[in-house]
C-alpha cells in the first residue's frame, strides 16, 4: 500500500523544517552546546511542525554523530531506528485517548527505568490538552524533577486549556502558520519530484485552503493527484468545493432585485438537490465576502476565473457596503445556528429575509434625502416653486404601493378558494410594504376561512412565531381588510396536519378554539385602526 505524500515527506533533518526558523535555530543550539532542557511544551495550529519538531530533538539528543552541531544526521543507527519507529526510547503518547489519572501514574512508573538503546529516554506527549485535571496534578511533579535521563515534549493546539501550574514547568516554543509562499515553493518541490503536473494558480489555491498548515496542503495535493494527470485551477476548485456555485449568484441576483419569492425558491431548489444547508450557507459567505474584498479594492489577491471575476466586480458595484456587511452576518450566523438542525432550510430563510431588510431604507431614504440637500441651496438663493414641486413627492408615493398592487376589492362571501386565488395579490401588495413580511407569506399557505377569520400555515414554528409578532399581522390583516371590504381576522398555526380536520360548524367560535386546541394556533386581535369596514 503506497505511503501518504504528508508521511513521505515528513522532514527528517532540521534544515527541511519551513516556517519555523525561530524555533528551529533554537532547538540545533541547545543541541549543539548540550543546553537541551528537560521539559518542552510546542503550541501552535495543526500541520506546522510540532511533532516534526519534536522527533527530530528526540533524534538530535540520541544521535551518535561525533559533531554536535550537525545533529541529527539522519545516518547512524539512533535516527534509522527513530525513522523506522523502532526505536525503543521514543515514546510518543496521545493524550486523546490516555486522558486519565491511571495513564499518567502509568507513565510515571516507568520513566525510572534507564535508556535501552540511546542516551536519553524522550516522551512525546500529543495533545496534551486533553488530560483530564486529575492526570495534569499526577504529572506535575515530574516535570518539575523528572529523571536525569529523561525528556518530556508536550505538543497542543489549544494552549489556552494547559494549566498554569504546567506552562511554569516547561520551555514553551510557539509555531506560527507558515505561510503562503512558504507552502507554494515547498509544494513545488514536492510536485517535481513525484512527477505531478499542476498549475501555479491551483497551488496557490491549496495554499490558500491549507490555512498555514503544510500538513493540509500536501495532503490536498495527494488528492488531487489520484483524480487527473494534470491538476489545473478548475479542477481544484471543484474538488475542494471552492468553485463558485451558480446558485449562490443567483441568490445574491435575487437578493439585489429584492425578490423573495425567487430568492427562496433558489435556496429550497438546492436544498432539494441534496446541498447540506451549512455549507450552502458558507458558500454564499465565501462568496460575499470576496465582493467584500472586491469592494475593499484588494480583488487582485482573490484567486477567481475570468468568468467568476466579472460577475464578482459587477455584484460588488451594486451593493453599498453596511447591506453586504449585514448580509455577511445574517449568512454566517445561519452558518453556525445550532437550533437551526431541527429544520434544514429554516437558517437559510431567516437569512435571506434578513438580507432583504435593508433594501428599502438602502434605496429609498439616500434618494430622498439627496434631493432634499440639493434642493436646500436653491431655498437659500430663491424660494421659488421647485422646493414645492420635489416636496410632495415622497409623501404622495407613500401610499400608493398597496393601491396599486391590490386588484378591485372583492364583494359577496369570503370562501378559502376565494383567498387562495389572491394570496399571490396579497403577498405582492405585503411585499411592497415590508419584503421580511412577505418572506415569512412566502413559507405559508391559506388553508381556511369561516366568516371574517383566515387560517393560514407555516412550515416552522420559529416562522409562526415571528408572523404572530403585532407589526406583521397588522400589516397582513389591513391589506386583507381593504381587498376583501371586511374586519379580517388572523390565525396562524404550523405543523404538518390540515386544519381541514377543524371543525367549522356554528361560528368563528368553533374555528378559533379548535384551531388553538389542535394546531397550536395563535389570535392576534387587531386595533380598529387597522380594520377596514365593509363601505
Amino acid at each position: 500500500m503506497a505511503q501518504a505524500l504528508y508521511r513521505t515527506w515528513r522532514p527528517a533533518l532540521w534544515d527541511e523544517v519551513v516556517g519555523q526558523d525561530h524555533i528551529v535555530q533554537t532547538l540545533k543550539n541547545a543541541i549543539a552546546t548540550d543546553r537541551v532542557g528537560q521539559a518542552y511544551l510546542f503550541a501552535g495550529p495543526k500541520g506546522t511542525g510540532k511533532t516534526t519538531s519534536a522527533r527530530l530533538l528526540a533524534k538530535g539528543v540520541n544521535c551518535l554523530e561525533e559533531n554536535p552541531e550537525i545533529r541529527p544526521c539522519n545516518h547512524c543507527a539512533n535516527c534509522i531506528a527513530v525513522n523506522e519507529g523502532r526505536f525503543l526510547d521514543l515514546i510518543e503518547i496521545d493524550a486523546a485517548s490516555n486522558t486519565s489519572v491511571d495513564d499518567v501514574r502509568d507513565l510515571r512508573d516507568k520513566i525510572n527505568f534507564a535508556p535501552s538503546q540511546g542516551r536519553l529516554k524522550v516522551y512525546i506527549i500529543d495533545e496534551v490538552h486533553m488530560l483530564s485535571t486529575s492526570a495534569f496534578n499526577a504529572l506535575l511533579k515530574t516535570l518539575e524533577e523528572p529523571p536525569a535521563h529523561v525528556i518530556f515534549i508536550l505538543c497542543t493546539t489549544e494552549i489556552h486549556k494547559i494549566p498554569a501550574t504546567v506552562l511554569s514547568r516547561c520551555q514553551r516554543h510557539e509555531f506560527r502558520r507558515i505561510p503562503v509562499p512558504v507552502i507554494v515553493q515547498k509544494l513545488k518541490e514536492l510536485c517535481k519530484q513525484e512527477k505531478i503536473k499542476i498549475d501555479d494558480d491551483a497551488l496557490t489555491l491549496i495554499a490558500r485552503q491549507a490555512t498555514g498548515a503544510m500538513r493540509d496542503a500536501i495532503s490536498l495535493v495527494d488528492q488531487l493527484s489520484s483524480i487527473s494527470k494534470k491538476i489545473t485551477l478548475s479542477i481544484a476548485q471543484d474538488v475542494l468545493g471552492t468553485a463558485t456555485n451558480q446558485s449562490v449568484i443567483d441568490l445574491v441576483d435575487a437578493s439585489l432585485e429584492g425578490s423573495s419569492g425567487k430568492g427562496l425558491e433558489i435556496i429550497h431548489r438546492s436544498l432539494d438537490s441534496g446541498t447540506d444547508p451549512r455549507q450552502y450557507a458558507r458558500q454564499v459567505v465565501d462568496y460575499l465576502r470576496d465582493l467584500l474584498v472586491i469592494k475593499m479594492d484588494a480583488g487582485k489577491q482573490l484567486e477567481l476565473t475570468p468568468e467568476v471575476r466579472t460577475a464578482m466586480e459587477s455584484h460588488a458595484a451594486q451593493f453599498e457596503m453596511n447591506r453586504l456587511v449585514a448580509m455577511i452576518q445574517a449568512f454566517t450566523s445561519a452558518a453556525i445556528e445550532l437550533k437551526a438542525n431541527w429544520h434544514p432550510g429554516l437558517g437559510l430563510e431567516l437569512a435571506y429575509a434578513e438580507a432583504l431588510s435593508p433594501t428599502v431604507p438602502s434605496q429609498v431614504q439616500p434618494s430622498t434625502q439627496s434631493s432634499q440637500s440639493q434642493a436646500t441651496p436653491e431655498e437659500k438663493v430663491k424660494p421659488a416653486t421647485k422646493p414645492v414641486e420635489t416636496a410632495p413627492k415622497p409623501v404622495e408615493t407613500a401610499p400608493k404601493p398597496v393601491e396599486t398592487a391590490l386588484p378591485t376589492p372583492i364583494t359577496g362571501p369570503m370562501t378559502l378558494e376565494l383567498v387562495q386565488q389572491n394570496w399571490e395579490a396579497v403577498k405582492r401588495s405585503v411585499k411592497s410594504l415590508n419584503t421580511v413580511t412577505n418572506a415569512l407569506l412566502n413559507s405559508s399557505r391559506p388553508v381556511n376561512v369561516d366568516g371574517n377569520t383566515v387560517v393560514i400555515n407555516f412550515s416552522s414554528e420559529l416562522l409562526r412565531e415571528k408572523m404572530a409578532e403585532e407589526q406583521n399581522t397588522r400589516m397582513v390583516c389591513s391589506v386583507m381588510s381593504k381587498l376583501f371590504k371586511r374586519d379580517i381576522r388572523l390565525i396562524c398555526t404550523t405543523g404538518e396536519r390540515e386544519t381541514a380536520t377543524v371543525s367549522t360548524s356554528g361560528g368563528n367560535e368553533h374555528l378559533v378554539e379548535d384551531t388553538i386546541k389542535k394546531l397550536g394556533g395563535q389570535l392576534r386581535e387587531i386595533p380598529t385602526e387597522y380594520q377596514i369596514k365593509d363601505d
